[in-house]
């Protein structure tokens, strides 16, 4: 397994943690917004296995210093708007168009996209729902548009052995949640590795969150 982080210093922290656990991790540095650190990701498995079994695509970041209850629409730096973007949805859809050479390799490859109910465009505009008035506008569309991705490359993907899904992890206490989450981390990490793991018969092209589909 191979575990991804922008700087090799916090990706080999963190796969010394779950080496010590007994788990086979290989560090490996990976930038997404970078295009040198995404060929030499893809150099490195290619040279080293040949083929990417499963890809989870986690990387996410949300710029906007405001709390989660405001609407940030009107007035956001345009700065913003793009420096989310590039990494939660076109670094993603780089290192994927990337990679994607090597998961066709793959007997059955996974993709999963790690989105968030924050991109749920039906709830946004549902008054009762539980994110009516939470509305940071980069954070939020830049997870609609990764959404859009997963619709469209499961489709592009439909007559190969490749499954691709969305995942909205859970209110998680990690950095962007905070500790007033709900989730650990490990918990999380549930719908990602459900996603990752699915049968011949499972969905692609669709958006989960344990076990359960959400709208769009």
């Amino acid at each position: 397994m191979l575990l991804a982080a922008r700087t090799m210093e916090k990706t080999t922290a963190a796969a010394m943690t779950l080496q010590a656990g007994g788990l086979d991790v290989q560090p490996l540095e990976l930038d997404i917004t970078n295009e040198g650190h995404i060929a030499a990701a893809v150099a490195f498995v290619n040279s080293n296995f040949g083929k990417l079994d499963i890809l989870v695509n986690n990387a996410g970041i949300m710029v906007e210093a405001v709390d989660w209850a405001q609407n940030t629409t009107i007035g956001i730096a345009q700065g913003v708007l793009r420096k989310t973007f590039d990494t939660n949805f076109f670094g993603t859809v780089a290192v994927t168009e990337a990679f994607l050479p090597l998961l066709l390799k793959a007997p059955a490859a996974r993709i999963v996209n790690v989105s968030s109910i924050m991109g749920s465009l039906f709830f946004h505009a549902k008054p009762d729902s539980p994110i009516y008035d939470s509305k940071p506008f980069a954070y939020d569309s830049s997870k609609s548009a990764l959404n859009a991705f997963t619709i469209h490359l499961a489709h592009a993907l439909k007559d190969t052995a490749v499954k691709v899904n969305s995942a909205h992890p859970g209110w998680v206490k990690t950095e962007m949640g905070g500790e007033g989450a709900l989730l650990e981390i490990s918990e999380g990490a549930t719908t990602s590795v459900e996603l990752a793991l699915l049968e011949a018969d499972g969905a692609s092209g669709g958006y989960f969150h344990l076990g359960k589909p959400l709208p769009w």
